[in-house]
């Protein structure tokens, strides 16, 4: 009888299941990796949308104390926020800005000022 060369069906299946694992591990990283930078991107626009409050609170010449809470559109989404503004010590005001999407909370600021 002759030797014959090439792979046999058991080694052929072995090969297949190797490389379909190895598909899946990459494919499965790739989904993660995607889902990650959706995360960071909502943390980055929420940290804009945050800033943006932040800095209206500082140069507003009346800001009342207690809660308030409002939405705001950016790059296409709808961002909730709420802002408490409570007195401290030595006439200073303590600002707490939180900003969140459908998703969850995607960022949040706290600064101080001077009471208006």
């Amino acid at each position: 009888m002759a030797e014959r060369s090439g792979f046999t069906l058991i080694e052929l299946l072995v090969a297949l299941a190797v490389f379909s694992l190895a598909a899946m591990a990459l494919l499965n990283l790739s989904g993660e990796n995607t889902r990650s930078a959706a995360r960071v991107e909502t943390r980055t626009l929420g940290g804009v949308v945050a800033e943006n409050l932040a800095v209206e609170a500082m140069i507003d010449p009346v800001l009342a104390e207690g809660e308030t809470d409002g939405a705001v559109p950016l790059a296409g989404r709808q961002w909730r926020w709420t802002r408490s503004v409570h007195a401290v010590e030595a006439g200073m005001v303590r600002i707490d800005i939180a900003v969140s999407t459908e998703e969850g909370q995607a960022a949040d600021r706290v600064l101080f000022r001077a009471r208006p």
